[in-house]
């Protein structure tokens, strides 16, 4: 595929709620490779950053913020049965969305399930209720069939279930055991070849190593993508997908009590929890365990159960995300002040000068130790294929254009995960854009190196087990 296909046509109404990052970014893109009318297309968001950008498009923009009180009335003249609403804002709830969409029979697509402002950070509820666990609940309690709702489908989650998919089917091939993929939404399939491969943990491992003119200052908090999503998700209390070989709960670590029961939580944030993780080119590195809905989507979708109901095969599953070195000074100063957001922020993009986003999934306990598979996109590469983008952005963006393909290609398939999605055809439209898509095994563990000069609690009969990642 090249940087001028044609992946689509589409003859309804688009409407691009929210106009951030992650909008301003997809908005090229999408005009490259969906035929469609530009004056179909109507940007609705709560500021005026962007308007420029709109402006050199062409595209209508209305500077109105969706709440609870006027999102029907605002959005129901701009959609109707056939349309499209591409969601990338924040504060606005998915549920609510979705079923103002099936309402009005138009597709559907986020990149996170979003509550109404307030709830990451409301004291009164329990952590539980303020977990991603919670959110994707809510979101697969709608009913099924209807109007295509894709759900989360940007960088991650979104396109790290697609590297998850080709990496089992990379990990069979390289030990012998060559396999017919199943079919994209075949669950049982896919879990099935999971287990068979002895693999126990997934890690989503991301390195960002973008660096720019302008150092971060005191009172400012600087990343590369969405500050509020960032600092939102970052609240939230740490979560991971639980695997079937853990030996031992975490002292701080709880069950939800309803759902799927596919993930726990730990009681503190995930801004203020790290875990030791790898990439090719990183090596060896501590990254935050950040909430995200495809730990949960991913140890729930390659669950294998007995006849009893009881699990017999689950990974492990969470995010191991180091950022960019400005936006681990601003996580720090955000702890430092208990987590009260710092009066300036900052999104990383013109000013950014060199570094790349190594994003890639891990996958650990096979055969072969440890292989990661995934995008390696630097700045200039981000810059060469792609307007108003910086390279975690374009990860994103590039997933968010595939994911709104694949709902025009499938218009009937309700409310749908990432990981149900054909990942061959995600990973089709994306790759102009993710730079060198790579696979490399390692044999790293977490007990590598461990213990020199103190000792510490390790489980060395298993290398896998969490509380060898965790880093206390």
């Amino acid at each position: 595929m090249s940087l001028d296909t044609i992946h689509a046509r589409f003859d309804g109404r688009l409407v691009i709620l929210g106009f951030g990052s992650i909008g301003q970014g997809v908005l090229p893109l999408i005009l490259r490779h969906i035929q469609m009318p530009k004056e179909r297309i109507t940007i609705v968001t709560a500021e005026p950053r962007g308007r420029e950008v709109a402006a050199e498009y062409g595209i209508a923009f209305q500077e109105t913020a969706a709440t609870r009180d006027n999102y029907r009335a605002l959005l129901t003249p701009l959609l109707g049965r056939g349309d499209f609403l591409l969601n990338v804002s924040v504060d606005v709830s998915s549920v609510a969305l979705i079923e103002l969409c099936r309402e009005l029979g138009c597709l559907y697509l986020d990149t996170v399930v979003e509550p109404w402002g307030g709830l990451y950070t409301d004291p009164t509820l329990t952590p539980s209720q303020r977990s991603n666990y919670a959110l994707r609940e809510s979101v697969l309690a709608l009913p099924p069939g209807g109007p295509t709702a894709v759900l989360t489908h940007g960088a991650n989650p979104g396109l790290v279930s697609h590297f998850v998919k080709q990496a089992l089917l990379d990990i069979a091939r390289d030990t012998g055991k060559p396999v017919t993929a199943p079919a994209a939404a075949d669950r049982a399939g896919w879990a099935a070849l999971a287990q068979s491969l002895g693999v126990k943990v997934v890690h989503i491992a991301e390195r960002d190593t973008q660096v720019s003119n302008q150092p971060k200052r005191p009172g400012e908090f600087v990343n590369t993508w969405s500050v509020d999503g960032f600092v939102g998700e970052g609240n939230q209390p740490a979560e991971l997908g639980w695997g079937s070989h853990e030996k031992t709960l975490p002292e701080d670590g709880r069950r939800h009590g309803f759902g799927c029961d596919a993930a726990i939580y730990l009681l503190r944030p995930g801004a203020g929890t790290r875990v030791r993780t790898w990439t090719p080119l990183e090596g060896p590195f501590h990254g935050f365990l950040v909430t995200h809905n495809e730990a949960i989507s991913i140890a729930d979708y390659y669950t294998v159960k007995n006849g009893d109901g009881s699990v017999a095969y689950r990974p492990t599953c969470h995010y191991a995300y180091h950022p960019c070195d400005a936006a681990v000074l601003s996580v720090h100063e955000l702890a430092g002040k208990n987590w009260e957001m710092q009066p300036e922020t900052r999104l990383m993009v013109d000013e950014i000068v060199t570094g790349m986003d190594e994003l890639g999934v891990l996958l650990m306990g096979h055969a072969k130790g440890a292989y990661w598979y995934g995008s390696r996109l630097t700045i200039e590469e981000a810059r060469r294929v792609a307007p108003h983008n910086n390279a975690t952005s374009l990860q994103v963006t590039a997933a968010v254009l595939a994911g709104v393909i694949w709902a025009i290609e499938n218009p009937e398939r309700g409310p749908v995960e990432a990981d149900s999605l054909d990942h061959t055809r995600i990973l089709e439209i994306c790759a102009p854009y993710l730079g060198d898509v790579v696979g490399a095994y390692s044999d790293w563990t977490p007990l590598q190196d461990r213990e020199k000069l103190f000792p510490e609690n390790v489980d060395r009969t298993d290398p896998w087990q969490f509380q060898n990642f965790r880093v206390v």
